[in-house]
């Protein structure tokens, strides 16, 4: 079985503290198969980590977390980026134009832009966006706060979504703290494993309100200040440098 995170950000998002480089390294660190870096509405850290993957013996999916109307969408397997600020719908119809694949970030989440139930209907009721949306975070292990858990359980039994578990990093250690198993080892065999609903959730460990105080917020007045975790080489150990 294979391993994957499929939401993590870097320094392409504002509120990532680690480069590509540095997510790689970790992400090599933790175990993993397959990642896909999603910054916020912007894909070239994504792009990157595809070209390099390789050199810490993984393999990358180009993606991007996409602030739509309605809430974040993880959009896979694209190539081009995806303007914010469109309706999920809409949205999910210009990943499918570049045969990409959606999945629903952190639905329903407090203190976030999460889409609704209703509005994760409304898109597997419209034909197009129906086939592109195929996943649902089930567990994303950057949400302080994860009371809503059965809800999300009950809206991935009932919508038959393939049901995914992710970090949400935004410090380079949280990576892996959510995972999805699939069947197989490549990017072709996860694809496979989403849109056949064969995904598993792993959860490992939870960013809480402490690490909040004691590893993001002082990395992010690192990196306002011009340094962040970086990896120069991957034989060598994260390091705070320049990006």
């Amino acid at each position: 079985m294979g391993k994957a995170d499929l939401h993590m950000h870097t320094t392409y998002s504002w509120d990532g503290t680690s480069t590509v480089s540095g997510m790689l390294k970790q992400a090599a660190l933790a175990g993993l198969d397959i990642v896909a870096i999603t910054d916020h509405d912007a894909i070239q850290g994504s792009l990157e980590a595809v070209q390099m993957a390789a050199q810490y013996g993984l393999q990358a999916i180009p993606g991007s977390e996409i602030s739509t109307k309605q809430g974040h969408l993880l959009a896979l397997f694209i190539q081009k980026k995806i303007p914010a600020g469109l309706p999920m719908i809409d949205t999910l119809l210009r990943v499918g134009e570049q045969d990409g694949l959606g999945i629903i970030a952190h639905p329903m989440a407090r203190f976030t832009s999460s889409a609704s139930p209703e509005t994760i209907y409304a898109c597997l009721s419209h034909p197009g966006a129906g086939r592109v949306l195929v996943g649902l975070e089930v567990f994303n292990a950057g949400l302080i706060f994860q009371n809503h858990q059965p809800l999300i359980n009950q809206l991935a039994h009932d919508t038959c979504l393939a049901q995914v578990g992710n970090s949400d990093a935004h410090v380079a250690w949280a990576i892996g703290g959510g995972q999805s198993i699939f069947p197989g080892f490549t990017p072709t065999d996860l694809r496979r494993a989403l849109l056949q609903r064969t995904t598993q959730v792993v959860r490992s460990h939870c960013f809480t309100l402490r690490h909040i105080f004691q590893s993001w917020a002082p990395r992010y007045l690192l990196r306002r200040a011009g340094w962040v975790t970086t990896n120069i080489h991957p034989e060598n150990p994260l390091a705070l440098g320049r990006p």
